[in-house]
C-alpha cells in the first residue's frame, strides 16, 4: 500500500480471488458425501462457522416463535426482559463465532503465522456453546442461569482472544495496524460480556441493554468495519481492474472513531434515558457528516460497478447499510434534538446496522470463505443470491415496522419470519458444506 492507501496488487494476490467472477451460477461440486463431524476440525473455520450457522438459524428461529407468541396472546414464561434478551442473543450469540472462524483463517495469513488448527479452537468455541446453551433456557427460566451461562461465553471469548492476541504480539510482519485494531474491538466485546453478565446477576436490565447496545457498536460493528477496509478494496480491485484498491488508515481510524463514539451515545441512553437535547445535537453533528462519508466511499470503493458480479455486490450491498444506518442514527437524534425523545426514529438505525450492515456482510463475506475453502468456485448461485434478497427482505420490513410503529405488529412478525426463513436456509445449506470434504479433495 502507497502512501496514498492504494494497493499494490501483485499476481499472486490476483490469483487468490481471480475465481469471484461471472454471474454466479450453481458451483460444480457435489453435495453426495456424507456428513460428518470429525471434519469440523479439520479447519478453524469449519468448527466456528458451524457452531454460528447453528446459533445463528436458532437464535432467528426462537425470536420469530417468541413474537409470534406475542402477537398470538400466548403465555412464554420470560425470567429477562425479552427484548434484552434478544440484544444479548442477536448481539453477542453467533457473530462471535463467525468472527472466531474469520479470524484464525485469515489473521494467520495477514501476521505471517503458520495455519493455525481447528483444536486451537475447540475448547473457546465449547465453552461458548455450552455457554448459550445454559444461558437461552435462563433468559425464560431464571436470570441466574442466563448469568452462569453468559459467563461461560466470556470465558470461552476471552480464552480465543488471548490466542489470538498471541499470535498478533508474535508476528513479524510490519503492516498489523487491522490486527491490532481487531484485538482492542474484541477486548472491548469481553467488557460488554463481563457488563452484561453482572446486568443479569443484579437483575439490572438497564445495564445489560447498555451492554449489548456497546456490544454492537463498539465491538461487533467496529470488527466488521477492519474487515471490509482491509478486504473490500481487495476483492473489488482484484476482478474489477476499473477500481483502484484505496484504503488510507486515515480512513479506517473515521469509521472506528463513529462507531465508537456512537457506542458511547448508546451506552448513555440506554442507562440515563433520556438523554439531554444538547447530546442529541452532538451526536447528530458527528454522525451526519460520518454517514455521508460512508456513503460516498460505498460509491468509491465499487459499489455500482459489483452489480454485475453477485458475490461481490452482496459484499458491497452490506457495507453500504453502515453508512445507512449511521444516517438514520443521525437523523434520529437531530429530530430528537430539535422535537424531543418522542420524534425519535425509535429501532431502525439500530436493525439497519444488525440485519442490514452485519446480517448482509456476514452472509456475503462467510459465503465466499466457505465456498472457496470447499473446492468449490468463488460465485454465488442461485441458492446464495435467493437467500440474500431474502435477508434484505427482512431487513426492510423491520425498518418499516419501527418507523411506522402504528402499522399492524403483523409487519413486524413478518419482519422475524423473514430474518429467520434467511438464517436457518444459509446454515443448513452452507453448514452442510462444513462437514463434506472439499470438492477438489485438497485438505482443509
Amino acid at each position: 500500500m502507497d502512501k496514498r492507501g492504494v494497493i499494490t496488487l501483485g499476481p499472486a494476490d490476483a490469483a487468490a480471488v481471480r475465481r469471484m467472477s461471472g454471474p454466479g451460477d450453481s458451483p460444480a461440486a457435489s453435495d453426495n458425501p456424507p456428513w460428518r463431524a470429525a471434519r469440523l476440525l479439520q479447519a478453524p473455520h469449519r468448527l466456528a462457522f458451524f457452531a454460528g450457522a447453528v446459533l445463528m438459524a436458532f437464535s432467528a428461529l426462537w425470536w420469530a416463535a417468541a413474537l409470534l407468541a406475542r402477537q398470538m396472546a400466548v403465555a412464554w414464561a420470560w425470567a429477562v426482559p425479552p427484548a434484552a434478551a434478544h440484544g444479548l442473543v442477536m448481539a453477542l450469540a453467533f457473530m462471535p463465532m463467525f468472527m472466531l472462524g474469520f479470524l484464525f483463517t485469515a489473521g494467520p495469513r495477514w501476521l505471517g503465522q503458520p495455519e493455525q488448527p481447528a483444536r486451537r479452537l475447540l475448547a473457546p468455541v465449547a465453552m461458548m456453546c455450552a455457554g448459550w446453551s445454559v444461558a437461552l433456557p435462563g433468559f425464560h427460566w431464571h436470570a441466574g442461569w442466563a448469568a452462569a451461562g453468559l459467563a461461560g461465553v466470556t470465558l470461552g471469548w476471552l480464552l480465543a482472544l488471548a490466542r489470538f492476541t498471541h499470535l498478533v504480539r508474535t508476528s513479524r510482519v510490519p503492516d498489523r495496524a487491522h490486527a491490532r485494531r481487531i484485538v482492542v474491538a474484541a477486548g472491548l466485546g469481553g467488557v460488554a460480556m463481563t457488563a452484561a453478565t453482572f446486568g443479569l446477576v443484579l437483575d439490572g436490565p438497564g445495564l445489560v441493554r447498555a451492554a449489548a447496545h456497546g456490544a454492537l457498536w463498539a465491538f461487533v460493528a467496529p470488527v466488521f468495519a477492519i474487515v471490509a477496509h482491509r478486504m473490500i478494496p481487495f476483492f473489488t480491485a482484484s476482478v474489477l481492474p476499473t477500481v483502484t484498491a484505496w484504503r488510507p488508515s486515515w480512513l479506517l481510524d473515521v469509521m472506528l472513531a463513529t462507531l465508537w463514539f456512537t457506542a458511547l451515545v448508546e451506552v448513555a441512553q440506554a442507562l440515563w434515558w433520556p438523554l439531554p437535547a444538547a447530546v442529541h445535537g452532538l451526536a447528530a453533528a458527528v454522525q451526519a457528516p460520518a454517514a455521508v462519508l460512508l456513503l460516498w466511499l460505498a460509491l468509491r470503493w465499487g459499489l455500482v460497478q459489483s452489480l454485475r458480479i453477485r458475490l461481490l455486490a452482496m459484499l458491497h450491498g452490506g457495507f453500504l447499510w453502515l453508512g445507512v444506518a449511521i444516517a438514520l442514527a443521525a437523523a434520529s437524534h437531530l429530530r430528537a434534538a430539535l422535537l424531543g425523545e418522542g420524534a425519535a426514529l425509535g429501532l431502525a438505525p439500530l436493525h439497519a446496522l444488525t440485519m442490514g450492515y452485519l446480517g448482509a456482510t456476514l452472509f456475503a463475506m462467510v459465503t465466499r470463505v466457505v465456498a472457496g475453502h470447499s473446492g468449490r468456485p468463488l460465485v454465488a448461485d442461485n441458492i446464495a443470491w435467493a437467500l440474500y434478497w431474502g435477508l434484505q427482505l427482512a431487513v426492510l420490513l423491520r425498518l418499516v415496522a419501527a418507523l411506522g410503529p402504528q402499522l399492524p405488529a403483523g409487519v413486524l412478525a413478518a419482519a422475524a419470519l423473514a430474518w429467520a426463513a434467511a438464517c436457518a436456509g444459509w446454515a443448513a445449506r452452507y453448514g452442510r458444506w462444513l462437514g463434506r470434504p472439499r470438492a477438489d479433495g485438497r485438505p482443509g
